[in-house]
């Protein structure tokens, strides 16, 4: 089986990579990641190690970079996880998400159509769906949930999915969708909450929260995010969207003083600003379809898993 991985150099790219080596040490896996800011090769240092592995460096907005990645090495799935992500960049700078996130995008529809693919996997965000209410705990993001996306990051998202839920009904290329929750782990940029409060209260720095930091997140391992998905391309339907959450809602905030007491720092260090424009007050994902229909299980212990991560930033500041 031949593998191709976008965005394979940024966070959740690289985790899945390290992954599917693991899991399927057969596989012929091929990373294609421009490099941005967001993207870090070394982050793959141990992947390109492997005869399993090869590295390529080029833009999915550019046709000519994705034609001969398809022609070299024809895979027979594609994972799409190239996007820009960040919601504070996207509200500054729209311009280029929606060239990366829609029209890169249809740059891979494109080619994985002309070669006939066995599956593509477009990685998805639980944000196409708005946010729901802070007071209503019971509610939850379905798949049949209405796409009200509040920041241009996740409209280029939601416009994303459409275009490749148009390429199966137009063109019957045989694809797939997943909707994830907040992501944390190992090898995340710092500019991503989680990364960005563990550096800052290691120095000792300011930790700025929006607003009053009462937002709700629902948090999933990494790894388990990659598992997931690792099930959907062999064993999903042709056509279907399945969302992937852990049930680990946790306030900005609450999430904030937990890294802090992992630390052993002042909750002193948390400063209060203006809210972000647009903010998602609360994410829930209704993850049912996926564990009845795919017979996905496989979540980790948060608070395990939290300080694994916090150790992991740790080791890392100090290399």
């Amino acid at each position: 089986m031949r593998i191709l991985v976008t965005g394979a150099a940024g966070f959740i790219g690289t985790n899945f990579v390290y992954y599917m080596l693991s899991k399927h040490p057969d596989y012929e896996i091929t990373g294609l990641d421009s490099l941005t800011y967001a993207g870090n090769i070394g982050n793959l240092e141990r992947a390109l190690k492997s005869p399993s592995f090869t590295f390529v460096k080029g833009d999915i907005r550019c046709r000519s970079d994705v034609t001969s990645v398809f022609d070299k090495y024809s895979p027979d799935i594609v994972v799409n996880f190239a996007a820009e992500s960040h919601v504070d960049r996207s509200i500054d700078s729209p311009a280029i998400f929606l060239d990366t996130n829609v029209l890169g995008t249809e740059v891979l529809l494109e080619e994985a159509l002309k070669h006939d693919v066995k599956r593509f996997h477009q990685i998805s965000t639980d944000e196409v769906y708005g946010d729901l209410p802070l007071e209503k705990k019971n509610l939850r993001f379905t798949e049949q949930s209405i796409l009200r996306p509040s920041s241009p990051y996740s409209a280029s998202k939601a416009s994303a999915d459409l275009i490749v839920l148009a390429y199966h009904r137009t063109y019957g290329l045989n694809v797939t969708i997943s909707r994830c929750s907040n992501n944390f782990g190992p090898y995340q940029h710092e500019e991503k909450l989680i990364p960005k409060t563990i550096k800052n209260a290691i120095s000792d720095n300011v930790i700025s929260v929006y607003g009053t930091g009462e937002n709700i997140r629902d948090w999933i391992y990494v790894i388990d995010h990659c598992k997931a998905v690792d099930t959907i391309i062999h064993k999903g339907k042709d056509g279907e969207i399945y969302n992937i959450g852990a049930d680990n809602e946790i306030s900005n905030i609450s999430l904030i003083k937990m890294i802090l007491k992992a630390l052993n720092k002042p909750e002193s260090l948390i400063t209060y600003t203006a809210d972000r424009k647009g903010h998602d007050l609360r994410y829930a994902i209704d993850s049912s379809k996926l564990q009845k229909e795919l017979g996905f299980s496989e979540y980790s212990e948060f608070n395990n898993k939290l300080a694994e991560t916090i150790m992991w930033y740790k080791i890392s500041a100090i290399k």
